[in-house]
């Protein structure tokens, strides 16, 4: 017998294939969710909350620059430069906002980019301390667990 997808060798035995993670036809039945399928959406949400934190900083900072070129009147490099540096910052915080929206909704609606994006910002996170931290260990713990990525695709695809 042979994978419909891939086509490898399969044994009578096997529910899934060990290349590519497709089931063989025959109807797998889990006893209880593993921890990929029952926390994916918790950290898709987690993820967007975050986005959604680093969100309001970027829109303040857009708004402090906007307006930072009327209340600096003594200090003409500070009054050309401060906006634009002020601008960089909210943009830059901004797409890590985005970025943070992104990934959790790509988790949540499980596309198939978003289990690499969001073991690159886990890993970013962690050296983000107390709640990045958290989330980054979180999201670390549960799409980089035992067959997570053959899971994760098999999700993905269906």
């Amino acid at each position: 017998m042979f994978c419909n997808s891939c086509g490898t060798a399969l044994e009578p035995s096997f529910v899934v294939c060990p290349q590519c993670g497709r089931p063989t036809g025959e109807r797998v039945n889990f006893a209880r969710p593993s921890r990929l399928q029952s926390h994916l959406s918790t950290l898709g949400t987690l993820w967007i909350i975050a986005g959604v934190f680093f969100l309001v900083p970027s829109v303040g900072m857009f708004f402090l620059g906007t307006f930072a070129r009327f209340v600096i009147h003594d200090n003409p490099f500070a009054q050309t430069f401060g906006p634009i540096v002020l601008s960089v910052l909210a943009a830059s915080i901004m797409l890590v906002a985005l970025g943070g929206i992104l990934v959790g909704w790509g988790l949540r609606s499980r596309e198939p980019w978003a289990r690499a994006v969001a073991n690159v910002l886990g890993i970013l996170a962690l050296f983000h301390p107390v709640l990045g931290t958290a989330l980054g260990i979180y999201t670390l713990w549960v799409l980089l667990s035992d067959d997570a990525g053959v899971e994760y695709g098999h999700l993905a695809h269906n």
